[in-house]
């Protein structure tokens, strides 16, 4: 048995526009969204609702089916071609949820190395939990929209049965779950 977190769609639209009013009411004024894919597509589309600016994605992996994680990402795609969206400008990375900081750390890595002027990170949710990396320097500007427990966080959008899944984040979204029933109803 494993506990997981089941948040509805409505729950994670309005955490990321609780998080946008963060954003807005900070100094950091950003000139283009960089997605981290897979998790932090969606959440990054629904931040443009709000804050309409140019929506770049980048994908990163570290988890395989049937695998452990990988200690490091892998860059599945990247920013070549687009590399003028970034070079000299504000940039703000956006992912679904800060776990252990190895994928959000690998990507301001590889991210500082096109020169933007400035970076800026939103995650929509951030684990209560000491991280295997601290943030940059260069990382000026960190917005969450709410820390969670340390727990795996079933999102919507991996579900294959979302009918049960809302239903199951409508009932509180916390479960007891058997984890070969997890895996049934997930890809993670």
């Amino acid at each position: 048995m494993s506990t997981r977190l089941r948040f509805s769609y409505s729950d994670l639209h309005q955490t990321i526009a609780d998080g946008v009013k963060k954003i807005i009411t900070s100094d950091f004024q950003f000139d283009v969204i960089l997605a981290i894919g897979g998790g932090g597509f969606i959440p990054a589309r629904i931040l443009r609702t709000y804050i309409e600016k140019p929506l770049i994605a980048i994908s990163l992996a570290r988890y395989h089916p049937d695998e452990p994680p990988s200690e490091v990402p892998h860059k599945i795609q990247w920013v070549e071609g687009v590399n003028n969206m970034i070079t000299g400008k504000r940039v703000l990375l956006v992912d679904e949820v800060d776990d252990e900081r190895t994928t959000l750390a690998f990507a301001i890595g590889e991210l500082l190395a096109e020169n933007p002027a400035e970076l800026g990170v939103f995650v929509m949710h951030n684990k209560i939990k000491v991280k295997k990396a601290e943030f940059p320097d260069a990382v000026k500007h960190v917005f969450v929209g709410k820390d969670i427990e340390d727990v795996w966080v079933d999102y919507p959008w991996d579900a294959r049965d979302i009918i049960q899944h809302e239903l199951d984040a409508a009932k509180g979204g916390i479960l007891e779950v058997d984890e070969a029933e997890a895996k049934a109803a997930y890809r993670n």
